[in-house]
């Protein structure tokens, strides 16, 4: 019997996570950004992450074609910058403040940044899973940004 996909929707927003932003630059060197939902680390030796890029996201063909990336890993109190990199089309990067990593923008205060090296790409249905290697971590402080049933939440 197949799934009805607003049951797996459902189903799936059942699970809380933390709140990702991606970052690259395309060809042109133009900064790409999108707010993931699909996040997770993969492996320890070697320290290796993932997330999954939707084939009609607008910035499948910069993550594709770049050789790394950053994922920022959002405190609380970044809604605001998750919805920025949700949003499609529009120049996410207009008015906001980042510094340059190796692989792409730096967004300041999140909880933690991951630069890194594109290792392998997956097809996975309807997305492209992206494997990176780390190569760099970056720390801040505070709580993380939680997502929970379609809403923000926080901890406690």
């Amino acid at each position: 019997m197949p799934v009805n996909p607003d049951q797996f929707k459902s189903a799936l927003g059942r699970w809380g996570s933390g709140v990702a932003v991606v970052t690259t630059r395309d060809a042109a060197g133009a900064p790409v950004g999108l707010t993931a939902s699909s996040f997770s680390s993969l492996s320890l030796h070697p320290p290796l992450v993932l997330f999954c890029l939707a084939l009609d996201s607008t910035g499948r063909d910069a993550f594709v074609a770049a050789p790394g990336f950053l994922v920022h890993l959002l405190a609380e109190g970044q809604q605001a910058l998750s919805q920025r990199f949700a949003a499609k089309g529009g120049d996410k990067f207009a008015g906001l403040r980042y510094e340059e990593g190796d692989h792409g923008p730096l967004l300041p205060s999140c909880l933690a940044a991951l630069e890194c090296r594109t290792r392998a790409q997956h097809p996975g249905g309807d997305h492209i899973i992206m494997v990176g290697e780390v190569e760099q971590v970056r720390l801040g402080e505070g709580e993380p940004l939680l997502y929970f049933q379609g809403r923000y939440r926080r901890l406690g």
